[in-house]
């Protein structure tokens, strides 16, 4: 699997110089070096540590394995293709996971962090995924009986995927595959930072996911991206722990267990005083006020 990310390399850094062309003719405003080098920083440091991330995730996948119910037949097509639709289904409800619960979220937010939209973007990883326990939500496979090896693999393809849908230079695609697949538009609408796309969109390969658990939401004008409350800020160390910081410092002032549960595991804008608000209860107050509106009209 390692292999089958670092032959990607070139092609991402091909893909990237030349999109950087791209807006450079078009005079947009699309790239900023400073974001730019801010995400390459961290892509770079998600790889070394994945390095040891990729053992500790193997060596869990391997032990649960042992205790397999089944053992899947990994030479045949059917295998692969059951694969395929179990490894999304699992990515769409980490990622949807990693938007309602901050502790996951204190990872997550890393990708979200930056106020451009582009294949630099795609390369601002977390530090901390791994070690802060997201491949669990894949551990489920190697006990059904799918090998580790090919578990590792196809999220190595989910990853190679998602890398092309980070560009505002693509528009909308043909509605098929739009309604079938995860591309640019619906991706640029998760990066959002706009109420209606918040938590909004969380598929891997396929958008299906979405229809059908309801948080599919199209995209209608160009998304404003970044986070609802900017760090405005590109160093790297501060990109990777900023949310993890913030979790210590409210545990801190809880004032009990009960509210540092919450500020740990509850929603992200959960606060025990109500001076911050969840996404929900954004949404909720927007409702009220819309509703207000349209009775005094």
């Amino acid at each position: 699997m390692r292999d089958l990310i670092q032959y990607a390399i070139p092609g991402f850094i091909i893909l990237l110089v030349a999109e950087v062309i791209l807006t450079a003719r078009q005079q947009k405003d699309y790239y900023d070096v400073k974001d730019t080098a801010g995400s390459l920083t961290m892509g770079i440091g998600n790889v070394i540590v994945g390095i040891v991330g990729k053992m500790i995730v193997f060596g869990t996948y391997s032990l649960v394995y042992q205790f397999r119910l089944f053992t899947v037949d990994m030479t045949q097509v059917w295998a692969w293709i059951v694969l395929f639709f179990a490894d999304d289904f699992s990515y769409y409800w980490f990622h949807r996971i990693s938007h309602s619960s901050r502790y996951f979220w204190a990872s997550h937010v890393v990708h979200h962090s930056s106020q451009k939209y582009n294949l630099g973007t795609a390369l601002r990883q977390t530090w901390t995924g791994t070690l802060s326990g997201a491949f669990l939500f894949w551990i489920w496979l190697p006990l059904v009986g799918f090998s580790p090896i090919a578990v590792m693999t196809m999220q190595a393809v989910s990853l190679l995927y998602q890398f092309w849908i980070h560009t505002e230079h693509i528009d909308k695609l043909p509605a098929p595959i739009e309604y079938i697949f995860n591309t640019p538009s619906h991706h640029r609408v998760h990066h959002g930072s706009n109420l209606a796309y918040l938590d909004k969109n969380h598929a891997g390969i396929l958008i299906i996911w979405d229809r059908l658990f309801g948080t599919f939401a199209p995209e209608q004008q160009r998304p404003t991206y970044g986070l609802t409350t900017n760090i405005d800020s590109h160093n790297p160390i501060r990109i990777a722990f900023h949310e993890w910081t913030a979790i210590g410092r409210d545990v801190s002032q809880a004032g009990s267990l009960r509210n540092a549960l919450g500020y740990i595991f509850g929603p992200p804008g959960w606060s025990h005083d109500g001076s911050r608000r969840t996404t929900k209860q954004l949404r909720n107050e927007e409702q009220k006020k819309s509703g207000v509106l349209t009775d005094s009209i």
